[in-house]
């Protein structure tokens, strides 16, 4: 019998997995996915978890692949409304790393158990100083169980949550650019049409997320024909002024966006990271970020609890109280992008870009750059100390 089983093999998973091996803990990874995901989601690792992860060796294979976004700009209109300076960051890695979502879960495998894969739960039941867990192929047991597979883990915990459903939808598309000078920056396209974002990733390729009208037509074509559109009329390049013809774009999928922050991480011997504990929007960033920072931190006070057969159960409830204060932040920045980058009026967006230059100015734009590096998430202050390797 392991001595903890996690559940799901995404980023958290493994990073869960890996950090616990890492602290000597006997641990098993279940995956209901007979395959890894081909598809790439989140692209960028904030500076804490950089920092966070720099004494397991990941910082270094994430870093071998990654580009490192220094800049970050809000433009409309072609003209240039601010810009947020990761690279002025009080941070021992002051830039956001972008890299595909499966290159970072290649870099965290290396240090996790091989995923069993097939294997999906259907219920956990608390057994004395342990839980078992029913599954498609029996049962298991563990001292210990971390639910790291989004929603389909949550179910086993808080089936009473339901997620917050926005209207907006988004399209994405990764896609070849010509080099304009702006490799290493993030960009913002404001418009009274909806918000046109781009971020580098590695090779030359650029990922852009565009807003897109509710209800419109979803299957591939018009994704297609939307995203192109999208590219013309918001612009693409930091200049406002590339065109369509010279950006190769590939698949185009389209996403809604959900919102749910648990009351609750653990229950007894059960605990849950990543979007099992909170589901935040993918516009801002953070998070997969969010729960990698939650799974580190969790990592030594579960092997503490096994080395000593003691919950610490101060310290376990301190993480809880801190990694839900966090994510209850990181959904509060997600609401406010979602309602700057939504389509405007010409009067309403004029006011939008006033406000996004003041926000942007000097002073208050290094409040905005913390923020968006997710420099006031509640343990940011120590990651951002280097740890002692181990």
């Amino acid at each position: 019998m392991p001595e903890v089983i996690v559940v799901g093999a995404g980023p958290v998973g493994l990073l869960m997995a890996g950090e616990l091996r890492r602290h000597g803990v006997d641990v098993e990874l279940l995956e209901q996915r007979a395959e890894p995901s081909p598809g790439t989601r989140a692209i960028g690792v904030h500076p804490p978890v950089l920092t966070a992860l720099e004494g397991s060796g990941v910082t270094e294979g994430l870093l071998e692949h990654a580009v490192r976004v220094g800049h970050g700009q809000a433009r409309s209109r072609g003209r240039l409304l601010g810009t947020v300076r990761f690279d002025q960051l009080s941070a021992r890695f002051p830039f956001v790393a972008t890299l595909p979502q499966a290159a970072t879960e290649a870099v965290l495998a290396r240090s996790a158990p091989e995923p069993v894969r097939g294997v999906r739960v259907t219920g956990l039941t608390p057994v004395g100083d342990a839980v078992q867990l029913s599954t498609d192929a029996g049962e298991r047991h563990a001292p210990l169980v971390v639910l790291a597979g989004g929603a389909r883990s949550r179910s086993l915990v808080h089936p009473e949550l339901q997620p917050h459903t926005y209207p907006d939808r988004y399209l994405m598309t990764d896609a070849e650019v010509p080099d304009d000078g702006s490799r290493a920056t993030a960009v913002v396209h404001l418009a009274e049409t909806g918000v046109l974002e781009s971020f580098p990733l590695p090779a030359g390729r650029r990922r852009f997320v565009a807003w897109d009208p509710p209800g419109a037509a979803q299957d591939a074509p018009a994704r297609l024909d939307r995203m192109k559109q999208a590219l013309i009329d918001r612009g693409a390049a930091t200049d406002g002024k590339a065109a369509f013809g010279e950006i190769t774009v590939g698949e185009v999928t389209g996403f809604g966006v959900r919102r749910m922050v648990a009351p609750t991480m653990r229950q007894g011997r059960m605990l849950v990271v990543g979007d099992a504990a909170h589901e935040v929007s993918p516009i801002g960033g953070q998070g997969m970020n969010l729960g990698l920072l939650d799974a580190v931190a969790l990592a030594p006070l579960l092997a503490a609890w096994l080395r000593t057969g003691v919950p610490p159960e101060a310290a376990l409830r301190r993480w809880e109280l801190s990694r839900i204060r966090s994510a209850r932040r990181a959904a509060l920045l997600a609401g406010v992008n979602l309602r700057l980058g939504r389509p405007a009026p010409p009067a309403l967006d004029a006011l939008r870009r006033c406000g996004l230059q003041g926000m942007l100015g000097p002073g208050v734009g290094g409040l905005f750059t913390r923020a968006y590096a997710m420099g006031f998430d509640s343990g940011a202050r120590a990651w951002n100390r280097p740890p002692a390797r181990h």
